[in-house]
This record gives structure tokens, C-alpha cells and sequence, in this order.
């Protein structure tokens, strides 16, 4: 679970509802002063929300970019359906079509984690209203095999499990360290409530199931970029730096974190960002 430091954003960000043909998603718009050098999409990963970039929003505004980070559909403070088959993979990058559409581009498109698969399957659906792809923690195919136990025995609890009886197990198997993190955390326990198990449902089987389509990207001719921290439970850092080197894409690797960078290290991540999109002529 990330763990963004803080929900409430910052002076050049707002949070509002972005009007899509595919309906409604909460987003957190952050502006720069004057116009804009470039326009990012920033999409959360599994069990997270736009509050997972808040910390990166001010400084990618300093540097002269609007962000726009993005609940997608079932997650926090966008509603979604009660169906899981809503939930699909395709249905998801058509909603980051949508979304693209209605923030208006052309967009450096950015995704963590499970993000950073859907990012990459509406790439493939339509690269056209991208300028660079960038996944953050997102490796080339399923997750590594004890995360596939964990989503598993998720998945098994809410088939069983309320939300809020969910929220209390897992708290009681913390750590001493995660319990200190997580204890006072009303805000962490208020968004997961509020994610739609039929999203957690979906999205979880398919990080189980996702097929190598590292092939398929490298020819999109968008200028990409691969991100991790030294060290990732979820893909291995060395299959994500053989993934970059498949996509022929800039790599980084951000000294002191681990799975989620943008809540780890979040400066030293959005410098990464705008140095990749500054050396892509943007």
C-alpha cells in the first residue's frame, strides 16, 4: 500500500472532477504561473489514488509543467461500477483515452505500478495523443510470485470480508514499523473504504495474468523512460532495468527508495521527470 505524506495539496493544485465521454474522474490539477511547458498524466497504481503524486506536484509546477494526477475508475474518489467485467484492461486504457482527451494535449503520460500497465495498454490502443511514456515501478509483465499470494489472499478476503474488516486485518498483521506509519493514518483507512472491491478484484487478477508486451511498446515510436527505486518486491529491479534496455528506453533509478518513489522520494523523482522531458525537447 503506498502511502502519500499528505491528502491535502498543495497552493497550485485543485481538486475537481474532470468531465470525460467516459464520465467522471476525481483529479488533482496542478497548474505552473504562465503557460505551461507541457502537460502530465499521472496514474496511480494498485490500492492507490492521485494522492500518491501530491508531493511531486508542486515541484513539477515550479519547473514549469501542469500535472494532472488521476483517480481512474473504482479508485478513491472516482466512482465506478458494481461489476467486475467493468474493470477490464481495455476498459481502463480507454478511460485514460478519455481522460487525455478532455485535459487536452499532446500529454507526457506517466503511470506507477499497476498505472504503468494500463498506461502502457493505451499507449498501444493510441499513442496519438502522447508525447513520452514514463513507468514508474511497472514491470514488463505479471508481478513476482509472492505478490501474486498477496493479491490472492486479498482477493479471498473480499470475497468474504467487509472493507472495513479487511482495513483491521490487515493493520494487525503491521509490523511494529508499519503499525507506526499506518496507526493515525484516518485518511489512508478513509480512501481504501472507499475503493470499489470489483476494481480491486479486477485490477489485482490482472497483475496476476499480465502477458510480456515489452515487444509491442518498443516500436510506438514515443520517447520512454523506465523508473524504479534500488529496491522493488514487486518486479526485481534487474527485470526492470532488462526492460528498459528492450524498450531502448532512458532509465532511473532513485537512491533510497523502494516500491512506490514518488511517495518515497518524490523530489528526487519529479527532477527525473523533468530531466527526461527537457532532454526530449519538452
Amino acid at each position: 500500500m503506498s502511502r502519500p505524506p499528505t491528502f491535502v495539496p498543495p497552493a497550485c493544485a485543485r481538486s475537481r472532477m474532470l468531465d470525460t465521454s467516459r464520465g467522471a474522474f476525481a483529479v488533482l490539477d496542478a497548474e505552473p504561473d504562465g503557460s505551461p511547458r507541457g502537460t502530465a498524466l499521472l496514474l496511480p497504481g494498485y490500492t492507490g489514488s492521485k494522492e500518491d503524486f501530491i508531493a511531486m506536484l508542486e515541484p513539477l509546477a515550479a519547473a514549469g509543467y501542469r500535472a494532472v494526477a488521476i483517480d481512474g475508475r473504482g479508485q478513491y474518489e472516482s466512482e465506478g461500477p458494481q461489476a467486475r467485467e467493468a474493470y477490464t484492461q481495455e476498459e481502463l486504457a480507454r478511460d485514460v483515452l478519455a481522460q487525455a482527451a478532455a485535459v487536452g494535449g499532446p500529454l507526457h503520460l506517466v503511470g506507477h505500478s499497476l498505472g504503468g500497465q494500463i498506461a502502457r495498454a493505451a499507449v498501444l490502443t493510441d499513442a496519438q495523443p502522447f508525447v513520452s511514456l514514463t513507468l514508474v515501478s511497472s514491470g514488463p509483465a505479471r508481478i513476482a510470485p509472492e505478490q501474486r499470494d498477496k493479491v490472492k489472499l486479498l482477493s479471498d478476503a473480499i470475497a468474504a470480508m467487509s472493507m472495513a474488516e479487511i482495513w483491521e486485518a490487515m493493520r494487525a498483521m503491521d509490523t511494529p514499523e508499519e503499525a507506526e506509519l499506518n496507526g493515525n493514518r484516518d485518511d489512508l483507512r478513509h480512501r481504501w473504504l472507499r475503493h470499489n472491491p470489483h476494481q480491486l478484484l479486477a485490477t489485482g487478477h490482472q497483475l496476476t495474468v499480465e502477458p510480456d508486451r515489452v515487444a509491442e511498446l518498443a516500436v510506438v515510436p514515443l520517447p520512454k523512460h523506465v523508473v524504479s527505486g534500488e529496491h522493488d518486491d514487486t518486479w526485481p529491479v534487474p527485470l526492470i532495468d532488462e526492460m528498459a534496455v528492450r524498450l531502448g528506453a532512458r532509465r532511473t533509478v532513485i537512491e533510497g527508495a523502494q516500491h512506490s518513489p514518488n511517495t518515497d522520494r518524490p523530489l528526487e523523482t519529479a527532477a527525473a521527470l523533468v530531466r527526461f522531458w527537457h532532454g526530449n525537447g519538452s
